[in-house]
């Protein structure tokens, strides 16, 4: 296999400073805490200084500047930053960090630059900020990052993205089904509204009983935790202490905080609900109804692309138009994956589609057989 030319390698590398340059500065604007704006402004000058680097190095062989903008994932999670907060789009960032962080390993003059360094640097401090305040921060990162739960948002986004797609595509196979054992229209309008209605309410009440579930799990876990706080309060002081010492304090800081939050019993039990559990006792896993109500949304805003044709239509008419708006609509959601595989717009979405379109064939098939085995 060819080497890679070092300017199409350089035009690539400069693209991905420029674009995670201009991600952090979104980040920045759309953050309300000065010390975390900060670390996101931080960030991003070390990016604008990577992208400077690979300016002169594509000058240096006099290659054309032509230029350049955001690509597209990188102005929709800004976007989603500065509409829904930082937090919303952090542990997809995270994740794209992780798997980018090793890309100048190989790379001769990224590494005499201190570059990779540098990308380990920024992988493992968002890493941090990524992940919930009991993750084991030290000294001041403890202090910005305490009781703010980063995982949510990007759970809530790839939910969102994954339901609609459970819609769209059971719904479709469902209808192609009926489809091939050549039923009618009308016949196949009432099987997929029915089959909407029905897979929402399972996935509604699937949510609803997951989240109820994991609420009655962590207030159980809090429970515990607050008799053992009445029964041992010297040894769930000495947790603190060493909780403490994990995150980097020294010894004697650690047991001056120890001492004073353990003489509020309250606080005591919210701290270490927070720190030994994990648990943010102000949250746990948020309502059930809330997320059984958006659950039955998604699902049913994907379940009613395949549908909606034969409102108008019947025949081959209703079949083909139902064909061609879900398929869009599997790309579009193959597309929309990409904000937190990392993967390309083109890949994804072709790769959605053709999953979505063999369910399809495949229900069409077995229908068909059906039909013609019904008709004797």
């Amino acid at each position: 296999m060819a080497e890679e030319s070092p300017i199409r390698r350089y035009r690539s590398n400069l693209q991905g400073e420029l674009d995670s340059a201009v991600l952090y500065r979104a980040l920045a604007e759309a953050e309300s805490s000065p010390q975390l704006k900060e670390v996101y402004q931080r960030l991003a000058a070390v990016e604008e200084a990577h992208a400077e680097f690979w300016r002169k190095r594509l000058k240096g062989l006099g290659a054309s500047m032509v230029g350049r903008r955001p690509g597209w994932r990188t102005r929709a999670l800004a976007w989603a930053a500065r509409r829904f907060g930082p937090e919303t789009v952090l542990p997809l960032i995270n994740a794209l960090e992780r798997a980018d962080f090793a890309k100048y390993d190989a790379q001769p003059e990224a590494a005499s630059a201190g570059l990779p360094a540098d990308e380990r640097s920024h992988s493992r401090v968002i890493e941090a900020m990524a992940r919930p305040p009991h993750g084991g921060l030290s000294g001041g990162a403890l202090a910005q990052l305490e009781g703010r739960h980063r995982s949510a948002g990007g759970n809530a986004l790839r939910a969102a993205v994954l339901g609609a797609n459970d819609g769209l595509v059971s719904n479709l196979s469902l209808v192609m089904g009926v489809a091939g054992a050549d039923f009618s229209g009308r016949t196949i309008l009432v099987t997929g509204i029915a089959g909407l209605i029905a897979g929402a309410c399972s996935m509604a009440m699937g949510e609803w009983l997951s989240v109820n579930s994991s609420r009655e799990f962590y207030q159980q876990q809090i429970a515990t935790e607050a008799a053992e706080l009445a029964e041992f309060p010297e040894e769930e002081k000495q947790e603190l202490v060493l909780i403490y010492q994990a995150k980097g304090l020294s010894e004697r800081q650690a047991k001056v905080l120890a001492e004073r939050l353990i003489g509020d019993k309250d606080t005591a039990l919210d701290t270490l609900a927070r720190e030994e559990l994990g648990i943010d006792p102000d949250q746990l896993g948020g309502s059930a109804w809330v997320a059984a109500a958006t659950s039955f949304l998604l699902f049913a805003a994907g379940a009613i692309i395949p549908v909606f044709p034969f409102f108008a239509l019947d025949g081959a008419a209703g079949v083909a138009t139902s064909l061609g708006l879900s398929a869009a609509a599997m790309f579009a959601i193959g597309a929309g994956t990409t904000l937190f595989t990392g993967r390309g717009v083109l890949f994804s979405g072709l790769r959605q589609l053709a999953i979505g379109v063999a369910a399809a064939a495949i229900t069409y098939g077995v229908g068909r057989l059906i039909g013609v085995a019904l008709a004797g």
